[in-house]
């Protein structure tokens, strides 16, 4: 049992003498490399903390949370499948759409694209897009109306403004052969969404002209939904989908963003991981600094531990006198690593520009990066768990040294 004589040796070795003053600065060494590390290790993963977040925002501002679809690729009865899924659990919002390869053309400009049916009265309830337009709007398409929404990077590649016409190759075969369906359209709105694959290649126009040009008039691709909770989504649109085939006596599949941007979300966690583990190594060599500030601490006390000894302080008391010093380093270490990396990673937006200024440079320049400031998001689980283990990494620092201590006679 631990007694207040261990923690009153232990703790009055923090003080060192003038004659040791060494040994205390290679105490505060260790204490603040572990300091270090630990507010290195919060701020960077809090940063890529932020840059998931907003990476699945901007993924998400042009596609639903999930889509229902069925295996041949068309939906004829979508409007019940829509009535029905809007009345599912933690669904917000749903609409149907029709989705289809194409090119596009203008002169001898040609890019290929990912053609997109929406319906404007459905749409807002399933993505933002009306946020992410530059010029235009979503009411421009109508059916019949001939208008087009495109990327801006699309819009750049083709050499494009609003107003300008363009034509829609569709590829069809007859009698084997491939024959283009060939359409006008007016681009009558550009977005950007901040997401090369969308800015780049996707395109909108209206519900019922796109389900012309696949030549179904009516169907549908699927019906996309939007939930309350997006971490709900893949869950849950797995049990309206096994409801609906139940119900329906369909064979209905399910998508959602988990499957559609898994590459994504897998790199960042493979970035996560490794930027916990190099960063965690920092942590290592300032526990391992307390391992030789403890053995250079029981050299130094040699006469003191013997004497101690001599009294009848059993050896188990000697190793509490020692982790009970190693363990006050690193609470202090780890404790203020917590403070400063908390700190820093909720003021990163605001110490970013000032850094920027300071050294005459820009860390997000802009025609580079989608992103030109850096988020941050701290999470507490996350947060307490580099705490804990950061101090469990000191206290194992503790055991060879104070082991050591306990066998001096």
């Amino acid at each position: 049992m631990l007694r207040p004589l261990e923690l009153f040796i232990g703790l009055r070795y923090l003080r060192a003498k003038r004659e040791s003053s060494f040994v205390s600065f290679i105490t505060f060494a260790s204490l603040l490399g572990i300091a270090v590390g630990v507010a290195a290790l919060i701020v960077v993963l809090s940063v890529m903390n932020g840059f998931e977040g907003e990476l699945r925002s901007r993924l998400l501002s042009m596609t639903a949370h999930a889509s229902i679809s069925s295996p041949d690729g068309l939906l004829r009865d979508w409007r019940s499948i829509l009535e029905r899924s809007v009345e599912s659990q933690g669904v917000a919002g749903a609409a149907p759409y029709v989705e289809f390869q194409a090119m596009l053309a203008n002169g001898g400009d040609l890019s290929a694209a990912l053609i997109r049916g929406v319906d404007p009265d459905f749409e807002n309830a399933v993505s933002g897009l009306d946020t992410t337009l530059q010029t235009g709007s979503m009411e421009d398409l109508q059916p019949g109306s001939q208008n087009i929404v495109i990327g801006y990077v699309l819009a750049l590649k083709l050499g494009v403004i609003a107003g300008d016409k363009i034509n829609l190759l569709v590829p069809r075969t007859r009698n084997g052969d491939i024959v283009p369906l060939l359409r006008r359209y007016t681009v009558s709105g550009v977005f950007d969404a901040g997401v090369q694959e969308h800015d780049s290649s996707l395109a909108f126009i209206h519900f019922e002209d796109a389900a012309t040009l696949e030549g179904e008039p009516g169907a549908a691709t699927g019906v996309r939904l939007r939930y309350e909770d997006i971490f709900d989504a893949p869950v849950l649109s797995q049990r309206l989908v096994e409801s609906l085939n139940i119900d329906l006596d369909r064979a209905l599949v399910q998508s959602d963003w988990s499957k559609e941007n898994a590459s994504y979300f897998r790199a960042i966690r493979i970035e996560k991981t490794m930027m916990t583990i190099i960063l965690m190594l920092i942590v290592a060599v300032a526990a391992f600094n307390i391992v030789a500030t403890l053995i250079m601490v029981v050299t130094d006390k040699r006469a003191d531990i013997a004497i101690l000894r001599t009294l009848g302080l059993s050896p188990a008391s000697i190793v509490a006198v020692f982790m009970i010093l190693g363990i006050a380093i690193g609470w202090a270490g780890t404790a203020l690593g917590v403070i400063l990396g908390v700190l820093l990673a909720l003021n990163v937006g605001t110490i970013t520009p000032k850094i920027e200024a300071l050294f005459g440079f820009q860390i997000m320049p802009g025609d580079v990066y989608y992103i030109t400031e850096l988020p941050s998001i701290v999470e507490i689980p996350q947060t307490t768990f580099i705490a804990v283990m950061a101090f469990l990494l000191t206290v194992l620092a503790t055991i060879y040294p104070a082991r050591r201590a306990a066998r001096i006679r």
